[in-house]
């Protein structure tokens, strides 16, 4: 019999009203297929993706728009058959609510799939060849901040991966996306996670689900009952447990060092949307370009969870979900504790799994923030065991060493401090604008870095430069040196041995040519002629058709002839 997996505790936390049922009676449905599909070229953590198709274009479903820029990049895929309309800025579901590149593509409603190359065998092939498959179908986290699937699989080839936790637990508010998933695809999600086996390799795997999901986690261990690898593990429901670090800590026992990755203690995280992701990528060959969505709030007349074509405008899920615009007081992104106010114009993207269309009850507008009290509530709260109160104050002083001192980059920015703080101050939002600060400063230091380096090798350059022309300067000042102490020794050996200079000067001048007075006349008219012809030949070249300039260039021409002919007959008479 498997032994028992031992649950551990995690600091801090919260529960906070779950706020689950509501969107869990109508299963997974289909929404009607959008007209048009607004798809950014940024879905995840790194760097956008780069067209290869331009406006006009027809594309089939699955087919490839843009290509992965390096390792923290994916590739981007049609959700459907259509024409590009538009490549350039347009709504983007971010916090800063600023637009962003992104392919406009209209649908022609046939819905036509590209070639797909499903695998019959996965286990025939290698664990880099699957990886380049997984890389090739624009796979990133589905549950996080989007991180490229293909990445984190080989971002630590030189660690040995013990431990494969796949994070079912969903522990936010209102989202029940991985619930769902769990509830209507657990034999695909199952052969998802063998896949992963197969890259990776791990001793065991964990599924960690919260105790508040039953269905979930029946059909789960009914799905992988035939692989005793796979263990499915309920946990306590408390928030943040589904923090990848949390989780980690609450199914191991093992803490990720500060500011260090899962792999560095042997563990991989991957999330049930993402495993859903892998098998459809392998077993279908299709690449991601759908999610399960949870579409909930009490502005909704039908709560459910729909699978979403990527590109969908948020606009038109809210409709198929029956918004009542009247009650509508915030339209989140996410959940409640990390979402973001979003734009209904937007699009959903890979990292979509809530819409949360909340009325004032639900999440009414914070009261104005008060003095912190020094309480401790947020320490006692914070999962990350970290001194919230204290971040408070050197983020209201920009004091950014004292904030990385006390690891503030270990903030989850789960929420929990703010939820508890009685003086309502939005603590998550300076704690972000904090690592914003901190993160562009360091950009600037890393310019600044690079300007100083590339002037100093300019000095050097220089340096060099002018050392080879010194070097060049004394080689030619050597080399003079030598050629007149030469001449000088050759000199002094002539005086030692008699011999004259003047014989020598007069050898000189014997070589020069001499004229008598009449070629030294004939020359002088031969040059004079010469210059009256070109002087007379430039005339005509600005103006060509006059004829008096021509006849005098005929005379002029004839005269030099005869002027030259003459001298060369004399120097020519008096060489003979």
């Amino acid at each position: 019999m498997t032994a028992q997996i031992r649950i551990h505790d995690i600091p801090g936390g919260i529960h906070p009203p779950e706020n689950k049922a509501q969107s869990t009676t109508r299963g997974v449905e289909q929404p009607p297929l959008p007209a048009r599909l607004i798809l950014p070229l940024l879905q995840h953590i790194g760097v956008p993706a780069e067209p290869v198709v331009k406006v006009g274009d027809h594309v089939l479903k699955g087919q490839l728009l843009a290509t992965a820029q390096g390792r923290f990049s994916c590739a981007l895929h049609a959700p459907t058959s259509g024409t590009i309309a538009e490549i350039g800025p347009a709504p983007y579901p971010h916090v800063s609510g600023l637009h962003e590149p992104a392919i406009v593509l209209d649908s022609d409603g046939e819905d036509r799939w590209v070639e797909l190359e499903p695998i019959a065998d996965y286990r025939a092939l290698d664990h880099v060849t699957l990886v380049e498959k997984l890389a090739a179908a624009g796979i990133s986290g589905m549950g996080g901040a989007g991180f490229p699937t293909a990445t984190k699989l080989l971002s630590r080839p030189d660690h040995r991966i013990e431990t494969l936790i796949i994070n079912g637990a969903e522990c936010e508010p209102y989202i029940t996306a991985d619930d769902m998933t769990m509830r209507h695809y657990p034999a695909q999600v199952v052969t998802g996670i063998e896949i992963l086996m197969h890259v990776l390799t791990p001793e065991q795997v964990l599924i960690g689900i919260e105790d508040n999901k039953p269905e979930a986690i029946a059909a789960m261990r009914e799905a992988a009952q035939h692989n005793p690898t796979i263990r499915v593990v309920p946990i306590p429901t408390k928030y943040p447990s589904g923090g990848e670090k949390q989780l980690i800590q609450i199914l191991t026992g093992r803490e990720v060092p500060s500011g260090g990755l899962p792999a560095d203690i042997g563990v991989l995280c991957q999330n049930t949307g993402t495993a859903l992701a892998v098998h459809d990528a392998v077993m279908l060959g299709r690449p991601l370009i759908s999610r399960v969505v949870t579409l909930t709030g009490g502005a909704l007349e039908r709560p459910t969870n729909v699978q979403a074509l990527i590109g969908t405008p948020i606009s038109e899920l809210l409709a198929f979900a029956g918004l009542q615009r009247e009650r509508l007081h915030r339209l989140v992104l996410g959940g409640p504790m990390m979402g973001f106010t979003v734009d209904p114009q937007a699009p959903i993207i890979k990292t979509s799994n809530c819409l949360l269309a909340a009325t004032e009850q639900e999440l009414p507008t914070p009261p104005p923030a008060l003095p912190c009290i020094r309480c401790g509530l947020c320490a006692e709260a914070c999962p990350a065991q970290l001194l919230p109160q204290q971040l408070h104050w050197f983020a209201l002083g920009k004091d950014y060493p004292q904030l990385q001192r006390y690891n503030l980059f270990d903030c989850i920015e789960c929420g929990a401090c703010a939820y508890v703080c009685p003086s309502s101050i939005p603590l998550v939002q300076y704690f972000r604008a904090g690592k914003g600060e901190i993160r562009a400063i360091e950009q600037q230091h890393t310019k600044a870095e690079q300007s100083r380096v590339r002037y100093e090798q300019r000095l050097e350059r220089l340096q060099r430069e002018a050392e080879q022309r010194e070097r060049d300067r004394q080689a030619r000042a050597e080399k003079a040196a030598r050629a007149k102490a030469a001449r000088e020794a050759r000199e002094a050996q002539e005086q030692q041995t008699g011999a004259a200079t003047e014989p020598d000067l007069a050898r000189v001048k014997a070589r020069i040519p001499t004229l008598s007075p009449e070629q030294k006349q004939l020359k002088i008219a031969a040059a004079t002629a010469r210059m009256a012809l070109q002087k007379a030949q430039k005339q005509l070249n600005a103006n060509p058709d006059n004829s008096d300039l021509q006849a005098q260039v005929v005379q002029l021409e004839q005269a030099h002839a005869e002027a030259q002919q003459a001298f060369e007959q004399a120097t020519s008479q008096e060489d003979t």
